[in-house]
Formats: C-alpha cells, sequence, structure tokens
C-alpha cells in the first residue's frame, strides 16, 4: 500500500523498487513492518527494462552444473564457485515462484520456452516476449501492493545511513520525503537500489540508476568490492537523439548478424564466435573497429537473417521503439554501439545479503555476491536477484527502540542553495563524458590518474556547498523543515551527484589499482590477464587491498 506520511520507524527498510526491492520485500516474514522507499515511483528502475530473459537450466537436456561452468567461464576467474552453486541450484524454485505468483513467460505448448543467449551452452533463457523484466515487475508490484505489511514511499530520496558506532550497526537512514529530511529508524536496512550506469555518458541504464547503495553503504564504512568492473552492452541503439536503447543479446541469439557499414560479420576479426563471443568480447570488437575506421560511429545489427514471424513473436518492443527512431527492422540493420549496461561490483555480501555493517544488507546489482565474477553471464541479473532475496525470508530482527525526540531545524540558507545549482548542474553534466572517456571500454594509467585528480576536485568542491550539508551532516536526532517547494528537487539532483561522484571516484581508483585485463576492465596498457590479480578488489574508506576468491 502506498504512504502519506512517513512514519518514524519500520522493522525493516527496502531502498528500491526494482526486481530485487520488491521481491525482497515479499520474501520477508509477514509480521514485519516493512517501508519500501524508492526515489520514484514504482516501475521505474533497469529491473522494468530488462528484455533479454532470465537464465534456468531447468530443461530435461540442461543441468544446474552446466549453468554453473557458462557462469564460470563467462565470470573469468574471479566468480566465488559457492555463490554461484547456491545460484544455479536455486533457479529452478525461483522460477516456480514466479510462474505460481502469475509470470505470463513465453511457452511452447505446455512447456516453458526457452531460448539461446550468447556464452550459455544451451537454451536456458526463459523469456515473455522482449519485456520479461516489465512482465515480472508488473507482478510483483501487484503483490506488494496487496501486502497490508508493506507500505510504499515514493518520490522519496535515501540521503545517509545511520550507523551506531559501538558496537557497528546499521539502525536506520535519513530520507527526504514531501519537504522534510528525517530520520527513519529500523533494525534492517536493505539497500537495493540497483546499479550506477548513469556514471557514463553512454548507458542503457534509466535515469534513476546512480549509484545510490554503493555509495550510501561505502561512506558508512561497509566494504565493497571489484568496482571496476562494468559490463558494457555491445549493441545499443545509437540514433541522433533517440535513448540508448537495449537491443537485447537474445536477438544474436535468435541469428541476427553483427555487421559493418558494408555488412561484413567483422566481429570474427576478434573472436571465433563472432557476435555470439561474450559481452565483454563483443563490446571490445565493436569498439577497436570503430576506432579503426575514421567515419563510422556505430556498426549494425541485422535481424534480416531470422523468419519475419519469429522475429514478430520474439522481439515486438524492439520491433515498435525501432520504428519510433526510424528503423524498420524488417527493411534494414539497426545502428547499434556499445554503452554501459550493468554493473559486477557492488556492496560486499554473504549468502544471506550481508554486508560488513550489522543490520545492513544489499541485494541485486548493488550488491556482490560474488556470482557474476569479473563478466556477468547473460540473464544470470533477474535470478540473482529472485534466488538471494529469497534467502532474506529467515531474516530474523526485533523491532527497534524508538529514538528520543528529535530537534527540528528550519534550513534558511536556501537562496544560496539556489545560486550554488548550476555549479552542481554543470558538474552532473560533465562526469558522465569523463567517466565515458576514462573509464569505459579501454583504459590506461595516465589517463585514469587524471580523472581521479578531476573527480576528487569536484567532491572537495561539492562538500564545501552548503547544499549538501543537511544531506552529509544531519545528526540522528535533529530533522531538517525545508522552506520552499523548490528545494526538494535541488537537494535530489545534489544528492546524486554526490554519490555519482563517489561511485566514479571508487571505479577510477579500482580499475588503477588493478593492473591487468578482465572480463569488464580491459587496461590497453596491461592487456593481458595476471595469475597474481585472480583476486577481488576490496575497498574500505580510503583503503585498497586484494581478496581470496571463494
Amino acid at each position: 500500500m502506498e504512504t502519506t506520511g512517513l512514519p518514524p520507524q519500520f522493522d525493516i527498510i527496502v531502498v528500491g523498487s526494482g526486481a530485487a526491492g520488491l521481491y525482497a520485500a515479499l520474501c520477508l516474514p509477514t509480521h514485519y513492518r516493512v517501508g519500501i522507499i524508492t526515489k520514484d515511483t514504482l516501475k521505474t528502475g533497469a529491473s522494468d527494462w530488462a528484455q533479454g530473459g532470465i537464465a534456468a537450466a531447468i530443461a530435461p537436456e540442461d543441468s544446474p552444473q552446466f549453468h554453473e561452468e557458462d557462469t564460470l567461464k563467462a565470470g573469468a576467474g574471479l566468480c566465488d564457485e559457492s555463490a554461484v552453486q547456491f545460484l544455479v541450484d536455486h533457479a529452478g524454485t525461483a522460477i516456480q515462484s514466479l510462474v505460481e505468483m502469475g509470470v505470463a513467460f513465453d511457452r511452447q505448448g505446455d512447456k516453458l520456452a526457452m531460448t539461446l543467449e550468447a556464452a550459455h551452452s544451451h537454451p536456458r533463457v526463459l523469456h515473455a516476449a522482449d519485456t520479461t523484466g516489465r512482465a515480472i515487475i508488473s507482478t510483483l508490484t501487484e503483490k506488494v501492493r496487496q501486502r497490508p505489511n508493506i507500505e510504499i514511499v515514493a518520490q522519496a530520496i535515501a540521503l545517509q545511513l545511520w550507523i551506531e558506532p559501538k558496537p557497528k550497526r546499521c539502525q536506520g537512514l535519513s530520507v527526504l520525503y514531501q519537504g522534510k529530511i528525517q530520520w527513519v529508524q529500523a533494525s534492517a536496512v536493505i539497500l537495493s537500489t540497483g546499479g550506477g550506469g548513469q556514471v557514463y555518458a553512454q548507458t542503457t541504464n534509466p535515469a534513476v540508476s546512480t549509484g545510490d547503495g554503493v555509495a550510501l553503504a561505502w561512506r558508512a564504512g561497509a566494504i565493497v568490492r571489484d568496482l571496476e568492473f562494468f559490463q558494457f552492452h555491445p549493441t545499443a541503439l545509437t540514433k541522433l537523439g533517440a535513448p540508448h536503447f537495449l537491443i537485447s543479446e537474445a536477438v544474436r541469439g535468435e541469428g541476427a548478424h553483427l555487421v559493418d557499414a558494408q555488412g561484413r560479420r567483422f566481429a570474427f576479426d576478434y573472436h571465433p564466435a563472432g557476435e555470439l563471443a561474450p559481452r565483454d568480447v563483443v563490446s571490445r570488437a565493436i569498439f577497436h573497429y570503430l576506432q579503426s575506421q575514421t567515419t563510422q560511429s556505430n556498426v549494425y545489427l541485422d535481424l534480416r537473417p531470422i523468419e519475419s514471424e519469429r522475429i514478430r513473436h520474439r522481439f515486438p518492443n524492439i520491433i515498435r521503439v525501432c520504428q519510433k527512431w526510424g528503423v524498420d527492422v524488417f527493411k534494414e540493420p539497426i545502428p547499434v554501439a556499445p554503452a554501459a549496461h550493468y554493473w559486477m561490483g557492488g556492496v560486499k555480501v554473504d549468502l544471506n545479503n550481508a554486508t560488513s555493517i550489522d543490520g545492513l544488507y544489499a541485494i541485486g546489482e548493488t550488491a556482490s555476491t560474488g556470482v557474476h565474477g569479473a563478466n556477468r553471464l547473460a540473464s544470470n541479473s533477474l535470478l540473482e536477484c529472485l534466488v538471494f532475496a529469497a534467502q532474506l525470508s529467515k531474516l530474523n530482527v526485533s523491532s527497534p527502540v524508538p529514538m528520543t525526540k528529535t530537534a527540528e531545524l528550519v534550513m534558511t540558507n536556501q537562496q544560496q542553495w539556489e545560486q550554488e545549482m548550476p555549479q552542481i548542474r554543470e558538474i552532473r553534466q560533465a562526469l558522465p563524458q569523463l567517466m565515458w572517456q576514462s573509464a569505459g571500454i579501454s583504459r590506461s594509467q595516465t589517463v585514469l590518474e587524471e580523472a581521479i585528480t578531476q573527480v576528487s576536485l569536484w567532491q572537495k568542491q561539492m562538500k564545501s556547498f552548503s547544499v549538501t550539508q543537511p544531506i552529509l551532516s544531519l545528526l540522528p536526532n535533529q530533522s531538517v523543515q525545508l522552506e520552499v517547494a523548490t528545494a526538494q528537487p535541488y537537494l535530489r539532483v545534489c544528492s546524486e551527484t554526490l554519490n555519482l561522484l563517489d561511485i566514479a571516484y571508487l571505479m577510477l581508483k579500482s580499475a588503477s589499482f588493478r593492473t591487468e585485463s578482465r572480463g569488464g576492465h580491459y587496461r590497453q596498457d596491461y592487456p593481458k590477464a595476471s595469475q597474481e590479480w585472480q583476486k577481488h578488489t576490496l575497498v574500505c574508506g580510503d583503503r585498497w587491498w586484494k581478496g581470496e576468491i571463494s
């Protein structure tokens, strides 16, 4: 149910309303009062945009062992085997749960239909046409709204985690809601805010994907992991004025060809599997191919080798979006180029989603479970959300002790905020371009170091603004009433910019720290993988170190 006011406490708070957050809320024991804090409305996250499907080895000719082998191979030596085994072994149960909830997956006769995607050895990707994420999110949203113990707090911004220092424990967070910043207590906070694709100029991610959960956790002192590993999807629509709409991997799985302007399948120059090589390989192939051309800014995805009826059945949404931007997929190839798509790194968690701080959990793209390693296998992300969220059914917490009355502050310097906003917006616009050029598909030490210097300057500048003070410096016994209506959007822009700067800094430093190439992290000055780097990158505060693979 939607809430009209913000209660001072919940038993459990879920931050984010994608597949991970919604399913997590549904899996939590029903005697807990659960609050879902979402900064927009429901159905605005990346899960709703997921096209290809959800992977599960449930066909008779397939097996969890095959699925595990494919996942480990794609992960380029950085997957934690115990986490991968847990994922594939529980895939069937997760799918059954969705079917019982009413998710309408495509079928062949009375069986669930399966398709093949890149780097999978068997057809095991379940789908609902080419809007699988939307089908799942619609069903989960409906179920959440029916639960009397779950309250949805929409248009609310999570600003800062409340960490008690001794013993170190998360006790809630500060929230900007309806013109007021207040602290909300909880015995457990679950971060499920999705990824951080908006840190890049070219991304398939929605506008809400600003790395909030990872930034919140890092600032609170939680361990984060493998943040240099970002997956660049090879085939995003590239047309002037159009968003970087993802053209699903399933299109290539069904038989589409990746071609240059002359119609040549150039990807075979870079890998024997051509367009069906792992995502990082195909993205780099396109990147390097375009670098070798002086006049081309994109390549093409040609769907015409696929039977027309098959295209209509499997990819109605892709047909519709391409038509909107003037591309008839039945008559011409789609112009595409790589775009930032999925963040393999995140907040380090165990199999129960617990972070290094008691009472703080992370799930979905926000988390680093160890499943994806250096390069996520296609269609494992929705599966990871569900399998790991199901673990929260075992969560056992006591109700928080109510806090003493807070002192309400009234911000009187909001005219000054207005003067600071042009500088903040300037940083917000310049950062994605810097990150695309310095920490994109191909990286090098000199460029990374220059970017780190620039981002550090921006971070320092942001912290000096008066508008950031209620975000970063509010104490748990204080609340803030905003004087003017324009203050809330100012604080949202400021909060997202702070978060983007923090995750940019973490990505750049992690990419500089890892002097090798592996999976989604490619260094042109260290183009080969190194045995001594077959380890996780761990970060806590300003300390970076190597961690063993489990």
